[in-house]
């Protein structure tokens, strides 16, 4: 027998502090939650390693700290579409909704079809959970099982529109063209073409001394230390 909700959310109260707790609500958290650091979230991750039903439980506590570990539990697999429209619904913040959300609907069955669907969203946590599942897509899926004409698409997509979009999916946008000009060889030139036309990305960071990284310099970057069309064994971090 695994661990019950009950006791993880016991174990998650003991290891929040105040001070993670000011520094996730500079980013964006809100309450509830208990300021658990992710270090301490991945070990408990390493104890459990994948659990269907923990992680869907624990996700509809709505404790950030708490769902944020749902992603790390999640049986990406086992996860349906019903199951993912739930999760992306109720993300309420952008750690949730473009990494915890992202990471499991992009090794789900349902990752490109979800993403496809959710860019189109009117609300802008999950048009950016759909452009940030694309971004995972593309960093953890070979090639041949990416349909580059569709991305093309979507490059060209950002370029004419992302200046006019609400602000983290301004974000998640100039984060996916830099992901796909860092995980598709075949596409670095036109992502940096693509990065050439967007220039400076506007986003408000909540205060932050976090930065919106240009596209350009970005692969540029990731040419010389020779990265460009390297692939991650899994989306989650």
């Amino acid at each position: 027998m695994g661990p019950t909700v009950d006791e993880i959310m016991h174990q998650l109260e003991m290891l929040g502090s105040e001070q993670t707790k000011k520094v996730l609500m500079r980013h964006g958290a809100c309450e509830p939650f208990f300021g658990v650091k992710i270090e301490e979230l991945k070990k408990i991750q390493k104890k459990i390693k994948k659990d269907y039903q923990l992680a869907k439980d624990l996700y509809a506590t709505g404790n950030s700290d708490a769902m944020y570990l749902a992603g790390l539990i999640a049986d990406d697999q086992k996860m349906t579409k019903k199951d993912l429209q739930l999760w992306v619904k109720n993300a309420y913040w952008y750690m949730i909704s473009c990494c915890t959300v992202a990471w499991v609907a992009a090794e789900s069955r349902f990752g490109w079809e979800l993403a496809t669907e959710w860019i189109e969203s009117n609300k802008e946590q999950i048009a950016a959970a759909g452009w940030s599942t694309f971004s995972s897509l593309v960093g953890f899926l070979p090639d041949e099982q990416l349909d580059l004409e569709k991305l093309e698409d979507l490059i060209q997509r950002v370029e004419n529109t992302i200046h006019d979009q609400p602000n983290r999916v301004r974000y998640t946008m100039n984060g996916f063209i830099i992901a796909v000009g860092g995980g598709v060889a075949a596409l670095t030139k036109r992502a940096k073409q693509a990065g050439t036309k967007i220039g400076k990305v506007e986003v408000d960071m909540g205060g932050t001394s976090c930065k919106v990284p240009e596209v350009v310099p970005y692969l540029e970057k990731m040419e010389k230390m020779k990265k460009i069309g390297n692939k991650r064994k899994t989306t989650k971090c």
